[in-house]
């Protein structure tokens, strides 16, 4: 029953979000500053509604960075459940064209601001990682990639592609890393799902590296993060069972 009532509400509210958002942003339309505004409105709602209890730490500085490259480790659907508060303002994400045809979603996705291309056309996915950059440095965009390319889905922390780095260099901005710790573990049937953790670790800076160092810079933050998550899964846990 709780799932039920969960997954009714979920809907209902994911709907509402998203009409209010179209609504809203058509009054300021393509808006970088809305994808953090409406990341923020469905990580509090979202996490309420299925018990879950986030502990978001920022780094001290992150406001007066600029433009950054955020990448975090990619777990499942609950991934903007739990990080979607420490998402920053004028902070997009890259996805395909075809996300604009979502029902609710696909519309306020592109309405927010977010990057859309066109991955399935060979010609032109050769060209992304310069139209991002040029995006970066004309609108001074931050951009939130998941380096590991796909869901892990409890398999831990999958090896990493270039894209990120090689973007971070391109654009010389620093890459932030965000490491969240295991949601693979929520279930929609229990009301209270616990502390999940969500941390901001120290930018790095690229401006002294060329594209030849995006393979070290990669490996150096996959081993940071992989370090990072395991202390996160721990002492998630280990709040979790205090209060249990």
């Amino acid at each position: 029953m709780i799932f039920v009532f969960r997954l009714i509400m979920g809907v209902i509210l994911g709907i509402l979000i998203c009409l209010v958002g179209v609504i809203f942003c058509l009054f300021n339309p393509r808006n970088p500053k809305n994808v953090a505004k409406f990341a923020h409105i469905f990580s509090v709602t979202f996490r309420a509604l299925f018990g879950v209890k986030v502990i978001t730490r920022e780094y001290k500085d992150i406001k007066s960075l600029g433009s950054c490259v955020f990448i975090a480790n990619h777990q499942n659907n609950y991934d903007i459940l739990v990080a979607g508060q420490i998402v920053q303002s004028g902070t997009v994400t890259v996805g395909k064209k075809s996300l604009v045809w979502i029902p609710f979603f696909g519309p306020l996705y592109w309405l927010t601001g977010n990057i859309l291309l066109d991955r399935d056309n060979k010609s032109k996915a050769r060209d992304t990682l310069t139209f991002v950059v040029n995006e970066i440095k004309k609108k001074s965009l931050s951009i939130w990639m998941f380096p590991e390319g796909t869901r892990s889905h409890g398999r831990g922390l999958l090896p990493f592609k270039t894209g990120a780095f090689r973007t971070a260099i391109a654009a010389n901005v620093p890459i932030v890393p965000i490491c969240i710790s295991n949601t693979n573990k929520i279930n929609l049937n229990r009301w209270n799902n616990g502390y999940m953790i969500t941390e901001m670790l120290e930018p790095i800076d690229t401006s002294n590296m060329k594209k030849e160092d995006a393979k070290a810079l990669m490996e150096r933050c996959y081993q940071m993060m992989s370090d990072k998550i395991k202390q996160l899964d721990q002492e998630a846990a280990e709040r979790n069972n205090h209060k249990s």
